[in-house]
């Protein structure tokens, strides 16, 4: 069986276990980390723009409420990757990601998303009682 492009665990775990930066180079450690495992973090740009933007004030670090929240998110947001993966085997789906470097997979993430839009469909009539 092809395996496809996986999330490496030890990057997400050094993500989830990093603690708040408290300096310009612990954000860029941050933003670094992010960059790697964006291809696997839907709308990545969106979801780290506060942390690049104190990059953009690099005279002065500053990290405030917004950022601190879009960081708990982040985490809990990485928390669900394995989870998404473990739904997906229960239901024979491989879970396929993709992007702009490899645009081979993109047919095959067509098919597995009409797949999972099939079953919740199906499992929220039966929800409904239809």
């Amino acid at each position: 069986m092809e395996r496809g492009i996986e999330v490496n665990p030890s990057k997400v775990k050094a993500l989830q276990d990093m603690p708040q930066p408290r300096n310009l180079k612990e954000a860029q450690r941050l933003t670094g980390r992010i960059t790697a495992l964006s291809r696997f973090i839907s709308k990545s740009a969106n979801r780290s723009l506060s942390f690049f933007n104190i990059l953009r004030r690099a005279t002065k670090f500053q990290w405030d409420e917004e950022c601190d929240r879009v960081f708990e998110e982040l985490k809990e947001y990485l928390n669900s990757l394995p989870r998404l993966k473990e739904w997906c085997e229960g239901y024979d789906i491989q879970q396929t990601f993709t992007s702009v470097a490899y645009p081979q997979s993109n047919g095959q993430a067509e098919v597995t998303n009409r797949e999972i839009f099939r079953i919740l469909r199906v499992w929220l009539d039966h929800v409904r009682g239809g």
